[in-house]
């Protein structure tokens, strides 16, 4: 059986945690964030879970994370 190929871009992007749930970076704090309030990026820099929806598709794309 061949070996099954992981996206690399997946990879760079999201963890595993303990429990095996998928850890990601939340989007919108790379850049125009004169208008963002100090708040709302302090909130940005903290890691979430991927949502459950995605799981089986990210799954098949990280076969060995």
């Amino acid at each position: 059986m061949p070996k099954v190929k992981t996206s690399r871009a997946a990879a760079k992007r999201f963890k595993k945690t303990g429990t095996g749930q998928l850890k990601r970076m939340k989007a919108y704090k790379s850049h125009i964030l004169t208008k963002k309030s100090p708040k709302r990026k302090r909130n940005l820099r903290k890691a979430t879970l991927a949502d459950s929806t995605n799981v089986k598709n990210m799954k098949k794309i990280l076969p060995y994370l």
